[in-house]
């Protein structure tokens, strides 16, 4: 993964994180399920968006460092 697109996943993991809260409340209020039984999708969506992101350690290495 460039640069580029970890930038782009940094910068959508926040819209994506209140897309998902606001369906699920969304849900909550206009569907049989409760947000009781549908949080645990949060955690599969930041779990997703943590997995693209990447390992945080190599991103935040200056250029040209050496591995830790």
């Amino acid at each position: 993964m460039n640069e580029q697109s970890a930038a782009i996943i940094r910068a959508c993991r926040g819209p994506v994180l209140l897309i998902t809260v606001g369906s699920l409340f969304a849900l909550d209020h206009f569907t049989p399920y409760r947000f009781t039984q549908t949080w645990p999708l949060l955690l599969i969506v930041l779990g997703v968006m943590r997995l693209l992101g990447g390992p945080r350690r190599f991103r935040d290495r200056p250029p040209g460092a050496p591995p830790q």
